[in-house]
């Protein structure tokens, strides 16, 4: 029977190609649903994971094998975090690596094998236990780390400190497992002198790649920049990665940790940023593909099989670790606002769990039904980490926003001053400053203790409190006062200040700021005529810069800048009738834009006459 040529042609497709398709059909359909949906983009992947593999729509089969060529993305990842860290940088940062990541990795694998021992389980599967689940998840603490941006803050530095002493730190981790495995009777007693040979293995392969690095990794770019060929500069980099990765590997080492050793030797290099351009794309795409292998690597039929003890795994491994994590932080003192997320991004199971199970598993420390019920609990861990974060974000931080900020007695004094300023940022600050140097007195409100904490170390007088509460616009003097001054942050309480003062103060005259056209034009129903764009200003002396570095006379210059000016407001009023009209909005703006730029070349033309 001759087949239709539908099914001919989708039997000559390359399996490839095929599993590619799917790859990338469940990524863009799960990731953008999950962001939609407030869940972020690592559940996006881990559910797109679990929809296509074995569990799901058995789409995928060989899980493993994607799972190990995905970890190259973690590979990458860490290589461009070393990039963003000069030599210099790491070595201030040995401390915290080496102090803060031991008391993470021993205080946790301690504490869960002690729960462990508790429960009438053998120390030797405890401790390996312990050990395994103490890890955490480079790939999800870095990528949640990035999107938040939260690595330059002091939670962010801590965390990457301790991550990377977990890297490290899966390495004694994994030659004690065949000890482990002879204290139980199991395996052969290892050779002294090949373990040996293997130590100094090690730190020759290390001291090659910082040695090679340092005199032959710039010369080696710098000739391949000059063949003026991008292709083969991002291949170039590709293969530095890869060939680190894969000599790492040789000797039994973290391919991470060689990547992130690779990308820390060319941090001061030229070429540094466009090594990032070059490969970001490819660690974006791997990150992802890692996470899908993961979400894939989930083996729900151990949890089927055994729901109470993954539960109490599960359970026990958040909690536990949480706790010491937390305590440590506290002990490090990070900030308030910053420490849960801290915690929870540290408390998950990690990708070299797998590795460290496996590996125990295979030197017989404990069962393969073992290993696979802590894989699965690690695997389940990160799954509902980013869930549990969405949970935090929502119900534990807000009230963590005040905890740690000092507590200021709000303005109970009355005060007789001219001018109210309400909101002491950038914006009120200069406008302070100015009245202030022309001997001017003001009584300036703003309700962010940290800030008024800062301003009064700098001799500023500035009081804590709200100005959008009547009561304390009464004790600022807002009876007798000529002018306010509304300069706060927020667009909401902006326009309920003004609401509250046109209300209960109506001869105080209104100067406010406004941060985009749509505050504007909210100002503006509320007839306050005396409003200035926070950017306008500052944008056109930036625009009056770049127009004489193009060669215009700084008067030619100064003129262009001022009809800019002056059609632009005109614009603006021309515009605010219509600006809950979107389609007449945009045809006013086109139209204006087209009559500027028509009277400013008749203007050019006429000045090349003349």
């Amino acid at each position: 029977m001759q087949l239709p040529l539908p099914f001919i042609a989708m039997e000559q497709i390359p399996t490839w190609l095929i599993s590619s398709f799917i790859y990338l059909s469940a990524a863009v359909i799960a990731v953008p649903l999950s962001k939609a949906l407030g869940l972020g983009s690592i559940i996006g992947y881990l559910g797109a994971g679990i929809a296509i593999g074995p569990w799901g729509l058995g789409l995928v089969s060989d899980v493993q094998e994607i799972l190990h060529f995905a970890e190259f993305g973690v590979v990458l990842m860490l290589f461009l975090v070393g990039l963003e860290l000069e030599p210099t940088r790491l070595w201030n940062l040995r401390r915290p690596i080496f102090g803060w990541g031991s008391a993470q990795v021993i205080g946790c694998a301690l504490a869960l094998a002690a729960v462990a021992m508790l429960f009438g389980i053998s120390w030797r599967v405890a401790l390996v236990s312990g050990l395994g689940l103490a890890l955490s998840s480079t790939a999800i603490a870095l990528q949640v780390m990035k999107e938040r941006n939260l690595l330059p803050t002091t939670s962010g530095q801590s965390g990457f400190a301790i991550l990377l002493f977990q890297d490290v730190a899966a390495i004694p981790i994994l030659a004690l497992l065949p000890l482990l495995g002879v204290a139980s009777g199991q395996t052969s007693s290892p050779d002294a002198s090949a373990k040996a040979i293997e130590a100094l293995t090690i730190l020759a392969v290390i001291a090659g790649i910082v040695l090679g690095g340092r005199l032959a990794l710039r010369p080696i770019f710098r000739w391949i920049a000059r063949s003026n060929t991008p292709e083969i500069f991002t291949a170039a980099s590709l293969l530095l990665v890869v060939g680190i990765a894969a000599l790492m590997q040789i000797v039994g080492l973290s391919m991470a940790l060689g990547a992130f050793l690779a990308g820390v030797l060319l941090a001061e290099s030229e070429y540094r940023r466009e090594l990032e351009t070059d490969i970001e794309p490819f660690k974006g795409l791997l990150l992802g593909l890692f996470f899908i292998a993961v979400g894939m690597s989930i083996d729900f039929g151990v949890l089927l099989a055994s729901p109470g003890q993954m539960l109490a795994i599960l359970v026990g491994l958040l909690a536990v670790k949480g706790i010491v994590i937390f305590g440590l932080a506290r002990m490090m003192k990070l900030p308030y606002q910053e420490r849960p997320v801290f915690t929870l991004l540290l408390t998950q199971g990690g990708e070299f769990a797998f590795v460290v199970f496996q590996a125990a598993a295979g030197a017989n420390v404990f069962t393969t039904q073992t290993a696979s019920l802590l894989i699965g609990a690690v695997a389940v861990s990160m799954l509902v980490s980013p869930l549990i974060l969405v949970a935090i974000d929502r119900l534990l931080l807000p009230r963590y926003a005040n905890c740690g900020v000092p507590k200021l007695d709000e303005i109970a004094e009355p005060q007789s001053a001219s001018i109210i300023i309400a909101g002491f940022g950038r914006y009120g600050q200069i406008v302070s400053r100015v009245l202030l140097a022309n001997g001017i007195a003001a009584t300036v409100l703003d309700h962010d203790a940290e800030m008024i904490e800062t301003a009064r170390k700098f001799g500023y007088r500035v009081f804590y409190g709200d100005a959008t509460r009547l009561d304390l616009l009464r004790t600022a003097g807002a009876e007798t006062a000529k002018i306010l001054v509304v300069a706060v942050d927020d667009v909401d309480q902006s326009l309920q200040i003004i609401g509250q003062v046109q209300a209960h103060f109506a001869k105080l005259q209104i100067v406010a700021r406004a941060r985009d056209v749509t505050h504007w034009n909210k100002l503006r129903d509320r007839n306050i005529m005396l409003v200035q764009r926070e950017l306008f200003e500052s944008s056109l002396r930036s625009a009056h810069n770049v127009l004489e570095l193009l060669g215009f006379e700084p008067d030619a210059a100064d003129l262009s800048i001022q009809r800019f000016r002056k059609h632009n407001l005109e614009l603006f009023e021309q515009m605010y009738p219509h600006y809950r009209d979107s389609a007449k909005l945009i045809a006013v703006a086109k139209q204006g834009r087209q009559q500027l730029e028509e009277q400013m070349a008749q203007e050019r033309e006429s000045h090349n006459r003349k």
